[in-house]
Parts: structure tokens; C-alpha cells; sequence
């Protein structure tokens, strides 16, 4: 069983989003701020939606913490739809729901509103469109709020930027950054509209969100992201579900829209021989093993060793789109246009910050598998102790 698990519930417009994460130590302090600044950085990005100029996402605690520090007990935290107002007599759990109003027959291509029809035997698409709808991701960058802080409290830091929107990409960056130059890359990100860090790339982006927009249309794109301060030995060989690489390659695939995943170079490795994937070993007295590039990403044999991890994550464009493909009316069974719902043009600077949620929820969970122990001392120590093994060896 996980260290640390969480589960979601709730529909895009419904009454509230609700996420419980068991697994969290007590001790941990937690601010509501901590968790309201996630959700503001989720809802930015050059090409959002209507829908975030009505969301104003804050979180509740409702179990859990006390005092602003946990209790080592569930934690219950909600997260309100305004919208919900708009939508109350039509997303009633009662029988006064009414479901005549608003129906969906047409399902979209590239969604999940047609073979999830077909799975549980739904006439109204808006029974699937409303659970699968990414909206959902604002329960998840809440959870992912908690774990950051955990990560916080003993030295490990995620960020992310983003290298590629439709065809307005980076040339390739280096994988071998340093920590530094990973926080002063995530620092420069974090004033981009687009998480893009080159000027000239950042106004292609925009220019080509723009366009896609005014066409009707929508752009995926390419996220990178980087675990900082990670010691040696979270995750291990042993089995395949506690391989580290294997859990981040699954927990970023539970992202909507989300297509690919690399760790280090990637698919790019299958391209070179040996002696230009693999990274020599060095050692330094007072600093211990390092090594001198990073084409791993941080992992070997499923285990972290003690350099960046660095992940990369496609994103594919969104599937409503408002000049919409065609597909098949499942009352008529004709060719008919797609249903049109409120959507973004472009989401991947969203998609980052929801990635980085994710991902530290991945590296709390390995993290705490790893070091065992009820409190945040209690972790503390034993990740302190990790890192002087590391040294010692």
C-alpha cells in the first residue's frame, strides 16, 4: 500500500471539489496560503479559458489539521465551484435535477465522452464530460500543496518550465544543469505567461496560442520538469511498482491530455551507443559520488541518485474545440459537429504547475515508503541520515 494516497471527487460543475490525503505525517505545518498560492499558479497561463475568470480557487480544511500543523490523520480539503450557482438545478444530486437541460449527444473527438458512454451506459454525455473534465486537476495541485511542503521541510524542490507550444519550440536546452541553474530557470518561469524562460520564444508561444484561438482551434505542448535536493536511495530496484522512474511515468500519464513522458534523455537514449547515455562516476572527497552529466535524470535502477530528476511530459491539444470536428449524435447516430464546451485554447502552462503537483505527491509517497516514521522529525532524521550515508560510503 502507498505511504501516501489521495483521492478526488467531485464534477466540473458541480457543488465543490473534495480531495482526502491519508498518509501525511504529523508535525507538518500547513498553511492555508500554501495551498491557495498552488491553485492561483494553476489558474495563470497566456491562453486560459472563460472559466478562470469566474474560478477563484481557495482551499478549505475540513479535517485533518489543527493549529496549522497536521495531526498524522486524514486530511479533508475543498475547493469550491462558483460556477456552481449557474449550474445548481441542472448538477443536483436530488431527483429535482433536471435533466433535460443542457444535454450532450454529440461526443468529441480526442475525450473521454464517448467510450466512457459506452462503459457506463450513459444517454447524457454530461455524466462523463463533468468527472473527466481537468477541473479536476484542482484537487490534485491542492494535495499536491501538502507533499510540497513535506518535500520542503527536508530540502527537495520541484519546478518546471515549458520548452515547446505547438510548433513554437526550444531548440533543446542542457540536460546536465546544475541546481542553481535549475531555480534561476523555475525563478524566470515563474514571471512568463507561458513558463517559457527565452524571450523570442516566448512571444512565438503567444503568437501561435494567439492564432490557434482566433482560429477555433487548440495547441499542446512540452513541459519539463526538475526534483531538486533529492537523495541517494529514494525508490528501489527490488520490484517493478517501486521502481521510481516507473511511479513518475504513471502518475504523470494520470494527467488529462497527457501523451508521453521522458525521464532524462529519453527517447533520445535509444538514439546514442553506450558511452553517450550513460553518466561516469566521480568522487570527491567531503562531497562523495557525483557525476559529471546527468543523461539519467537522476534515476538508475529505479533509484535515485542524488542528482536532478528531471522529467519531460507531452501534452496534447485540448479536444473541445469552437470550430469542432465532426463525429456521430448518439440519439440520431448522423454526422453532426461536436459539442462545444467553455474550454482553453492552450493549457500547458496550467499543465505544468499541475505536473509539479503531481510529481510531489510521487516523491513524498517514494520518499516516505523510504524513511518510515509518524512525525516530520521523525522524516527529517532519517532523511538527514540518508544523505550522511551518501557522504560516508
Amino acid at each position: 500500500m502507498a505511504a501516501l494516497r489521495y483521492l478526488t471527487a467531485g464534477e466540473s460543475h458541480g457543488l465543490a471539489l473534495t480531495v482526502i490525503v491519508e498518509g501525511m505525517v504529523a508535525g507538518l505545518s500547513i498553511k492555508a496560503e500554501d495551498i491557495d498560492e498552488q491553485l492561483a499558479r494553476r489558474q495563470k497561463g497566456h491562453g486560459r479559458g472563460g472559466r478562470m475568470a469566474i474560478e477563484k480557487d481557495r482551499a478549505a480544511i475540513l479535517s485533518g489539521i489543527r493549529g496549522g500543523r497536521t495531526l498524522g490523520g486524514p486530511i479533508c480539503l475543498q475547493i469550491e465551484n462558483r460556477d456552481w450557482k449557474n449550474w445548481s438545478a441542472i448538477m443536483a444530486a436530488g431527483e429535482e435535477a433536471d435533466l433535460t437541460e443542457r444535454r450532450v449527444t454529440q461526443p468529441r473527438p480526442g475525450h473521454a465522452d464517448l467510450a466512457g458512454a459506452i462503459k457506463y451506459d450513459q444517454r447524457d454525455i454530461r455524466n462523463i464530460l463533468e468527472r473527466s473534465s481537468a477541473r479536476e486537476t484542482a484537487a490534485r495541485v491542492a494535495a499536491g500543496a501538502l507533499a510540497r511542503r513535506l518535500l520542503a521541510e527536508v530540502g527537495i524542490r520541484i519546478c518546471s518550465h515549458v520548452t515547446a507550444i505547438g510548433d513554437a519550440a526550444a531548440s533543446g536546452g542542457p540536460i546536465d544543469r546544475t541546481e542553481k541553474e535549475w531555480a534561476d530557470l523555475a525563478a524566470r518561469a515563474e514571471q512568463s505567461p507561458v513558463r517559457c524562460v527565452e524571450a523570442e520564444l516566448e512571444q512565438a508561444m503567444i503568437a501561435a496560442i494567439d492564432q490557434a484561438k482566433a482560429g477555433g482551434d487548440s495547441l499542446g505542448g512540452i513541459v519539463e520538469l526538475a526534483v531538486l535536493g533529492m537523495p541517494v536511495g529514494v525508490g528501489s530496484h527490488v520490484q517493478g511498482d517501486r521502481r521510481l522512474d516507473g511511479r513518475i511515468a504513471g502518475a504523470m500519464m494520470s494527467l488529462q491530455a497527457i501523451k508521453g513522458v521522458e525521464i532524462g534523455l529519453g527517447f533520445e537514449a535509444a538514439l546514442r551507443p553506450g558511452s553517450q547515455v550513460h553518466d561516469e562516476i566521480h568522487y570527491v572527497p567531503e562531497k562523495g559520488y557525483g557525476r559529471n552529466t546527468n543523461r539519467a535524470g537522476g534515476i538508475e535502477g529505479g533509484i535515485s541518485n542524488g542528482a536532478p530528476v528531471v522529467i519531460r511530459i507531452a501534452m496534447k491539444p485540448i479536444p473541445t474545440l469552437y470550430k469542432p470536428l465532426m463525429t456521430v449524435d448518439i440519439d440520431s447516430r448522423s454526422p453532426v459537429a461536436a459539442s462545444v464546451e467553455r474550454s482553453d485554447a492552450c493549457a500547458v502552462p496550467a499543465a505544468a504547475v499541475v505536473a509539479e503537483a503531481i510529481l510531489a505527491l510521487v516523491i513524498a509517497d517514494s520518499l516516505l515508503e523510504t524513511t518510515g516514521g509518524d512525525t516530520i522529525e521523525q522524516v527529517k532524521a532519517r532523511v538527514a541520515a540518508m544523505r550522511e550515508q551518501a557522504l560516508r560510503f
